[in-house]
């Protein structure tokens, strides 16, 4: 069977690539290259990635392919970025990635060149199940729960799960370096890459600022309307952000020590261009027990109950949160939590799992 595996110079692609070659797998190297604005600049790595990965294929003993899908990816996923972050919400472009150039372009481009499969470094699984007489293609929490990507995939199909392996899906990362540290491969110790891929280790708002100019408006406190400072744009900020507001010296509600309780994020009024604070970690404006959930994928194809206990991660890093689907069109979704969940924000995902099944999930409102 030919797998093309996509390498981004990293330690995970590098092992999934040696274990499917270890497996007897007729294996191809592909490393996408999805930005060029200024890939020349101190913060982008293309060019170190692209030299460690030909580096492990020619460890490995197979061939690399390089392909562009910058076009691509500025017309799917950036144009969408901008829009978002326009709007005053704040977009996560990498679940937009995987959906639209990993599993859409790199997979199309991976069937030309006659691949039976493909396979990624995703820390996910995939499994192939019967229900009801019907086969289907389940998404997987992997094993590794600290490292665990299924929330960044839940905008698959079965399509595109179909033709998927994840092989470092029952592996814990500390096993993968070990591995790739006994096959020789120079990448072992890579330190893993952070952040958004086509920022980098950049500032985000100096970023951001070349592509939305700057539109100042009012800081106001969302309890009393006061004044409170200045912004230079709302897509500079996102809800329960604390940092960057320059506002702390601002007196308002004291704890029970007598110091005064830092300023957050509490909501954006596009309308007017204010941006809306509240003073303490834990104002009610931050607390919220429920959400609406647009642009839904459910990967099965199938939507799930009402009424039923599922959890929800409505965030990457939060841990799976009891919670219920209250009503569930084609177009939105309600979800209610057992816990209030703090700073939601809309623009973000929430991804919805029935135990260690990813379901799919929406982008909340």
């Amino acid at each position: 069977m030919k797998v093309v595996v996509g390498m981004s110079g990293g330690v995970d692609s590098a092992v999934t690539a040696l274990l499917l070659k270890q497996q007897g797998y007729e294996v191809t190297g592909l490393f996408m290259k999805n930005w060029e604005d200024d890939d020349d600049a101190e913060y982008c790595s293309t060019r170190q990635d692209l030299v460690d990965v030909a580096s492990v294929c020619d460890v490995i003993g197979i061939d690399l392919e390089v392909v562009n899908f910058s076009k691509e990816y500025k017309d799917r996923v950036f144009a969408d970025f901008l829009r978002e972050y326009e709007a005053g919400r704040t977009p996560n472009p990498d679940i937009l990635c995987n959906s639209e150039i990993k599993f859409r372009c790199f997979l199309d481009h991976a069937m030309q060149l006659g691949a039976d499969r493909i396979a990624t470094g995703h820390y996910a699984q995939v499994r192939e199940w019967e229900s009801d007489g019907r086969r289907e293609f389940q998404l997987l929490k992997a094993e590794d729960g600290t490292k665990d990507q299924s929330y960044f995939l839940y905008r698959l199909n079965q399509a595109q799960l179909s033709k998927t392996l994840f092989p470092l899906g029952t592996l814990y990362k500390r096993e993968v370096r070990k591995i790739a540290e006994a096959a020789g491969l120079h990448v072992a110790t890579k330190k893993d890459s952070t952040g958004i891929c086509f920022i980098g280790e950049r500032p985000f708002r100096e970023f951001l600022m070349r592509y939305l100019p700057t539109q100042p408006g009012e800081i106001r406190s969302l309890d009393d309307d006061r004044v409170m400072g200045e912004h230079q744009g709302l897509m500079y900020h996102t809800i329960g952000q604390r940092k960057g507001l320059h506002i702390g010296g601002i007196k308002g509600n004291q704890d029970a020590a007598g110091e005064h309780d830092a300023w957050y994020v509490a909501a954006k009024d596009v309308k007017r261009n204010v941006l809306l604070v509240v003073q303490g970690h834990d104002h009610p404006a931050l607390l919220k027990d429920r959400l609406a959930a647009i642009d839904l994928n459910w990967i099965s194809g199938r939507a799930p109950h009402t009424h039923w206990v599922y959890t929800a991660k409505p965030r990457y890093r939060t841990p799976d949160m009891p919670c219920e689907i209250d009503a569930l069109t084609g177009e939105r979704a309600e979800i209610a939590f057992a816990e209030a969940q703090w700073a939601l924000t809309p623009g973000q995902s929430v991804v919805v799992y029935e135990s260690k099944v990813c379901l799919g999930g929406g982008i909340i409102a």
